[in-house]
């Protein structure tokens, strides 16, 4: 019996210290315990817009925007009523959030469906998730996705002229760099990513809660533990504070005035919420023309990391201002648009 219990001690010890190993030597068990949580989250606060959703919004699912590639698929969504009323729709196109290694184009279905309410054809598009690529792997991805549904625009029903670039955490992170160097030629060239549209294509960016400051973030705290699996899966390294290339993916220091109106917003618990503090003030520096929605620190209830999906008072009020802003910058009128 004494030598059972101590073989079963020797096999804990063990196995504990390959568990550690492996989370030291990979970034994978790390990530695969963030996508579990993340994902089954993701499914639940989808599931709950589906109530809020109008009818008669139609979908096309896995459209491949790149033949090359298995992971290039995009969903669209459109309103009948909107088609109805003109032919060409302004396009939100959204890139999902999960921190970079999990999340899916499916997690956005209904928020994307409560956008095309708004007379937009919405688009939410998969990328391949970190570790399985690394930067700038997903942002190529999406400028692939925008010169597609650019050269797409009469089959899709959509106003090439008339982008509007959408993310959420790190779907933000991918975007703003997108929205960069379609901007910044001098940003396209150092990351050498191709931009898929021509800058006077873009109108606006709508930037949820995400990270602008890769060589900026907190370094505290179990957050920062999640941060750090991230950064380690998506530039493969631990430490990127010598990787100059890595440090391109702070989009903030390469911010130019030409960078498109943008509407930014955090919760008043997000952990990330001052980097998009940071990122309003580095735009509204350069006069870019800027709509924000922060919460006082003491507001209640506290909003955290991707409240917009919650569609409460906070959550419709963000939609809501959002929406606004863009119908403002496109010049389009309420008559244009489908009853919300």
């Amino acid at each position: 019996m004494k030598r059972r219990l101590m073989w079963i001690g020797v096999s804990i010890i063990a196995l504990v210290g390959m568990l550690f190993l492996a989370f030291r030597l990979s970034p994978y068990p790390a990530v695969w315990l963030v996508r579990y949580a993340f994902e089954k989250e993701a499914v639940r606060v989808d599931a709950a817009l589906e109530e809020q959703v109008p009818e008669n919004i139609r979908s096309i699912r896995n459209i491949q925007y790149d033949p090359t590639d298995p992971n290039s698929l995009l969903d669209l969504y459109y309103s009948e009523d909107a088609r109805a009323l003109t032919s060409k729709l302004p396009v939100i196109v959204w890139t999902h959030g999960g921190g970079l290694v999990s999340g899916s184009k499916n997690h956005l279905s209904n928020y994307c469906k409560l956008l095309a309410s708004r007379g937009f054809v919405a688009i939410s598009i998969d990328y391949t998730i970190a570790p399985e690529a690394k930067y700038p792997t997903p942002i190529r991805q999406l400028n692939t996705a925008l010169a597609f549904i650019s050269a797409k625009a009469d089959q899709f029903s959509v106003d090439s002229t008339k982008f509007i670039l959408a993310g959420d955490s790190g779907g933000s992170m991918i975007t703003a760099a997108t929205a960069n160097l379609i901007t910044s030629p001098s940003y396209a060239a150092i990351t050498n990513v191709s931009p898929g549209l021509h800058p006077e294509q873009l109108k606006a960016v709508l930037l949820y809660c995400g990270i602008y400051e890769v060589d900026n973030l907190n370094s505290e705290g179990a957050f920062a533990s999640f941060l750090h699996t991230v950064t380690w899966a998506y530039f493969g390294e631990k430490d990127i504070s010598n990787d100059a290339y890595a440090k391109t993916a702070s989009v903030l220091h390469f911010l130019t005035d030409s960078f498109p109106p943008a509407f930014i917003s955090a919760g008043n618990k997000d952990p990330l919420l001052p980097q998009s503090k940071r990122f309003a003030e580095k735009l509204s520096a350069l006069d870019v023309k800027l709509d924000t929605l922060f919460f006082p620190e003491s507001y209640k209830p506290a909003l955290g990391h991707e409240y917009q999906f919650t569609f409460d008072k906070d959550g419709k009020r963000a939609f809501e201002q959002s929406i606004q802003f863009i119908n403002q910058l496109i010049g389009r009128n309420t008559s244009e648009q489908p009853e919300p």
